[in-house]
């Protein structure tokens, strides 16, 4: 088992437990963890294909990489914006409680 094998693999299993979770959990706190592990599976198996060519004696592109770096930092800012918003709509929803 090569090295590329196993982590395809390895990508495969985030994203099938990422699936899982989005599918299956209705927190949602639980769903924007889901979809972070989705996405990381995502980019894992995405660095995976691309890095594969380096392995014949080609030189490594790097746009790919570029990529899956411009990729990360969109997901890590998208979940910093849900969670800010969860706390909003929890706190929203904690004041209307003690409102009755």
């Amino acid at each position: 088992m090569t090295g590329a094998t196993l982590f395809g693999l390895c990508a495969a299993v985030l994203v099938g437990l990422g699936l899982y979770g989005a599918i299956v959990h209705h927190l949602i706190l639980r769903r924007i963890v889901a979809f972070n592990l989705l996405g990381a599976g995502a980019f894992l198996l995405f660095g995976v294909v691309a890095r594969r060519g380096t392995g014949a004696g080609m030189g490594g592109d790097p746009v790919p990489q570029a990529l899956v770096i411009t990729g990360i930092v969109v997901a890590f800012s998208a979940t910093a914006l849900a969670v800010a918003l969860l706390l909003r709509l929890h706190a929203v929803r904690a004041a209307e409680d003690a409102d009755r």
